[in-house]
Order: structure tokens, then sequence, then C-alpha cells
């Protein structure tokens, strides 16, 4: 079964702002994000989601609930909520299924996933390849690409943070490889190289080799120090302000040098945002 059911979602709908508290959300929205018939529209959204009964409608909307019941009975017993835990749970589960068929129908089961109308099952996605021991890093973040530019917030999240431990693993490879990201044309592209690489990070574990020797991306950070984008200036001056906990003249050498070679208001924003806490 690959074709999703479609609805008629109404415009008012689609166009809502979102609710700012969980307890806020209308129940027929509630229903349809449960459902995987609606994205999210903002955090409170994303993280109102239980992924399990997603799960329990994507297995039987794939014709797989026979195929899944086990994975059902685990994920109703852990009754895990956390974000961060139930995705990566959720894509294991998937993963170890997939590997069991054959090549074709893995690809479609995948890719049923990959372009799913739920941001939520666009995540499981992201990090079934990140969490694929079959993939070398290279193969990874070209796999993760499409997801890192997402037009969904969340989904452009937990693409990062499922490569997160890979990259870390082969800190070189991956900042060597991901120069050619942060001069790409897409913004969201040239964020992921950042955001991916942060020395702290957000919700993600620490890269030790960055927290006492931030230098090593001093390559890779340079192609963005001037970027026009808000959104790619915020990850920079973030990485800046991370590795300020640790090596805050070198963060102040960098910001000086920066404002030196670039004179513009996006260096300038960067250097100020990556100071704030200094």
């Amino acid at each position: 079964m690959d074709v999703q059911k479609e609805l008629h979602i109404p415009e008012d709908v689609l166009l809502r702002k979102g609710a700012r508290k969980g307890i806020e959300i209308p129940d027929h929205i509630r229903n349809l994000l449960q459902s995987g018939h609606i994205e999210s529209v903002n955090l409170t959204e994303w993280l109102a989601v239980d992924h399990t009964l997603l799960f329990q409608q994507v297995a039987h909307e794939r014709g797989m609930d026979v195929d899944t019941r086990e994975m059902k009975e685990q994920l109703t017993q852990m009754n895990e909520q956390r974000i961060m835990k139930i995705i990566p749970t959720i894509a294991a589960n998937w993963l170890n299924l997939l590997e069991r068929m054959e090549e074709k129908e893995r690809v479609r089961h995948f890719r049923s996933f990959a372009e799913h109308r739920s941001d939520s099952v666009r995540c499981w996605a992201a990090y079934i390849i990140g969490l694929d021991s079959r993939l070398s890093l290279i193969e990874k973040l070209d796999r993760i690409r499409p997801f890192a530019a997402d037009h969904h917030f969340g989904v452009r999240e937990i693409a990062w943070m499922a490569v997160r431990q890979p990259i870390t693993a082969e800190l070189s490879e991956a900042l060597a490889f991901l120069m050619d990201w942060a001069i790409d044309p897409d913004p969201l592209v040239r964020r992921f190289a950042i955001e991916s690489t942060r020395p702290h990070g957000v919700w993600a574990k620490h890269i030790q080799e960055l927290k006492e020797n931030p230098a090593i991306a001093l390559p890779l950070l340079n192609h963005v120090n001037s970027d026009a984008h808000k959104y790619v200036q915020d990850s920079v001056s973030n990485w800046l302000n991370d590795a300020a906990k640790t090596n805050p003249d070198w963060v102040r050498q960098v910001c000086d040098t920066w404002i030196q070679q670039s004179d513009t208001k996006h260096t300038l924003r960067i250097i100020t945002r990556g100071q704030r806490s200094l």
C-alpha cells in the first residue's frame, strides 16, 4: 500500500498560526497531526505529537500492522514522550524491519517515509539514515541533504542531530566534506554545515574535540563569516558563542579578524551575537 490517503484540508487549517500551549491545540488539529495528515506549524505542535500513535497510523497506512505488532507493543510499554528519545527509537525499529526486506521493497518503504506529508514521519526517515551502520559518513551526509533543506523547521533540526554522532566520530573528514555545503546557494544547506558541527549544540552531545580546539573548524566558518541570510548568521554566531565557553580568547581573535577583513553589517551582527556571553 503506497498511496497515502488524501484528505481535503480546509485552508484555515493549513494557514493556522498554531497554539502557544499544548493544551490550547484544538482537538481537530491534534487529530490531524496525530494521523499524519498535516504538518506542525510551530514548536508547540511539533512537541505535542504522540509518535507512538503516529507510528501505529503509519504502519496501518503502509499495510504493515502484522509486521510491526511487536514494535507497537514495545513502544507502548516504553511510554516515552521525550522527542529526542522517541524519534531515534522509532527510526531504529523501522531500520531493523527495513533491513530484513529485499532492496526494492526497502527503498519503496523508505521513500514513503522521506516524502511523507507529516514532518514527524520525515524526521524518522532522517534518523534512519543516521543510524544505518551500512552507510559511510559521506553516504549519510549525501542522503541527509534533502532533509537538511526541508521546508519544515523540525525536519531540519532532526537532520543534523541524526548525523551528529557520525560527524563527531570522523570530524576531520566531515569538516572537509562540509566545506562545499558552506558555500551552497541554499541557505538551509549552509546552515546545516555550521549547526551540525557546533561544539556544544542543542539537544545533542558536545563535540569535545571542537570544545578543546575550535580552530580546526575555522576554514569552514570563514566561508560564512559575512553570510547575508539571518538563519545562517544565527548559526554561525551560536557556534562562536559555544566556543567562547571554553576558548574565549580564540573567539575574540576570530571576531577581530573577521571585522577587519569584512566590515559589513552581516559580519557585525555575527560577531556581536557570537560574543554575547563574553
